[in-house]
């Protein structure tokens, strides 16, 4: 039974002989009245006051369950993020390695090659100092022996140029003989024509 502030004012009571005091009932049902609204009021506020906290604990209730759900999204994230991080961090530590392993290969090939290089320069330069040093040796020899037969060259020259000179003598006589011979020809046999015109003819 609801009972309000004015239902309690306005109650009435049959009037009886030897009954209560009416002003005193009525004194003590406007009191009673007065409290029961004050209580009502107290009720309806805390009413009030548990609806607004029911609507905040539902506020807080979707504010939790949305943080909740960010922190679950956010952490799932993040371990998505380390792992590909680690992903990433293992495929640049082995594409790194790799790398390395290629760039001292290709030191080690490039150490051999010029390795071979310098063998092959000093194998030459050996060469050449040999090929010096023999032409060294050939040259001296060369020397000594033009020393030796310097004398001996310089005789051969002296005698070559008075044969020579012999040679030239005796072939001049030879031609004056020969040309004495002709003019002895020619007077014995008068009439004869030269060797010139003969050849002549006979062509």
């Amino acid at each position: 039974m609801n009972l309000t502030a004015l239902e309690i004012k306005q109650r009435t009571f049959e009037k009886s002989l030897r009954g209560y005091d009416i002003s005193e009932v009525n004194a003590f049902l406007s009191e009673i009245a007065t409290e029961w609204e004050h209580i009502v009021g107290k009720i309806k506020d805390q009413d009030r006051e548990i609806s607004q906290l029911r609507d905040k604990l539902k506020h807080y209730e979707r504010v939790e369950e949305a943080l909740h759900e960010t922190l679950q999204t956010a952490k799932e994230n993040a371990e998505q993020r380390i792992e590909t991080a680690r992903k990433d961090a293992r495929s640049k530590v082995e594409t790194a390695e790799m790398e390395a392993e290629k760039i001292l290969q290709d030191v080690r090939i490039q150490r051999q090659e010029i390795r071979q290089s310098i063998l092959r320069l000093l194998e030459r330069r050996e060469e050449i100092i040999r090929g010096i040093g023999s032409y060294i040796d050939t040259a001296q020899k060369s020397l000594q022996s033009f020393s030796r037969d310097d004398s001996d060259i310089y005789a051969l020259t002296q005698d070559d140029d008075e044969k020579a000179r012999s040679e030239k003598k005796a072939r001049r006589s030879e031609a004056k003989k020969n040309e004495q011979t002709k003019e002895k020809e020619k007077v014995a046999a008068p009439g004869s024509e030269d060797l010139d015109d003969i050849l002549d003819e006979l062509d």
